[in-house]
């Protein structure tokens, strides 16, 4: 059971990320700055991942909206540093945001699985 959930994550996340990293490279190409493009795309993430997350991995899990926007503000501050720093030696903007985000996924599903669906 543990082996297809974490399958299951990450098909969802497959499909998460290239969500959320479509958006961000979409607004990065329209001129907005690697941190602002960061941000509103990982906003428009937290809703499209909660639905994802809930139906294809955790369905039965009881709800939990506030833990997972609470988990998804602390990955996206974690995402940050990790942008940051990655930024600093890889100047390629898409290049350091697919690195981070890889590097948060793994912390991530390790938050959803035991803080907010607890399944």
């Amino acid at each position: 059971m543990q082996l297809l959930q974490v399958v299951r994550y990450y098909q969802a996340g497959v499909v998460n990320t290239l969500f959320g990293l479509g958006a961000y490279s979409a607004l990065v190409w329209v001129g907005f700055g690697i941190y602002a493009a960061q941000l509103v795309s990982h906003l428009a993430g937290i809703c499209f991942n909660y639905v994802v997350y809930r139906r294809h991995v955790f369905q039965h899990s009881a709800p939990a909206k506030m833990r997972f926007v609470i988990n998804y503000l602390a990955t996206y501050c974690l995402g940050l540093i990790i942008l940051m720093i990655i930024s600093q030696f890889v100047p390629n903007p898409y290049v350091s945001g697919i690195a981070s985000a890889l590097i948060v996924s793994v912390a991530n599903y390790f938050f959803l699985k035991n803080l907010v669906f607890g399944s």
